[in-house]
């Protein structure tokens, strides 16, 4: 080997030596790099889901505030039920004779009348009379109390003790019913 070759490898090892950290420093920027890109992504589809979950807070406070006005009543409507059975009750129970009595007639006419005027609160509220007689049981809406026999299918609703009541879409009071029995 001679002098010269000497030299250049001499100088070839200096060049590696010096470009050794270069190298080290390089790849550890890119590990670095790639760690914060790592780190970004998270960051990013964390922000993506706080984001999601809030709209669905928001969504589900803004259900549950309609769902309050709507139904805020509820417990009341429930309770003026009960008068307006009475009240049903007590108008059915004056026979014809004295609904025709001069006596009677202004005492049936105000009680008519004020049971017009709770069917028109209701209504205004969203609260319905169910229809029952002849249609098929459904436990949903209907609450069998007996059994009778009939001439119609088994399980249709064939006598109404209690009157069934509606809130908007959901159930208020279930009909208290007699169901036919299968002959």
């Amino acid at each position: 080997m001679s002098d010269n070759d000497t030299n250049q490898a001499s100088d070839l090892r200096e060049e590696t030596a010096a470009a050794a950290p270069e190298v080290a420093e390089h790849d550890a920027a890119d590990v670095r790099l790639e760690k914060l890109e790592a780190e970004l992504a998270e960051s990013k589809q964390a922000v993506l889901y706080a984001h999601a979950e809030a709209q669905n807070i928001r969504r589900r406070a803004e259900k549950e505030t309609a769902d309050a006005r709507a139904y805020a009543s509820t417990a009341f409507a429930r309770d003026l039920l009960s008068v307006a059975d009475n009240l049903s009750r007590g108008l059915d129970a004056i026979p014809g004779d004295l609904r025709e009595d001069e006596k009677m007639k202004g005492l049936v006419a105000g009680l008519e009348a004020t049971g017009r005027e709770l069917e028109a609160v209701f209504q205004r509220h969203g609260i319905k009379k169910m229809t029952t007689i002849g249609e098929k049981l459904d436990p949903n809406f209907h609450q069998a109390m007996f059994e009778l026999p009939s001439d119609e299918p088994a399980g249709t609703v064939v006598q109404e003790m209690q009157s069934g009541y509606m809130i908007k879409d959901r159930l208020l009071r279930p009909a208290l019913v007699g169901v036919a029995k299968a002959q």
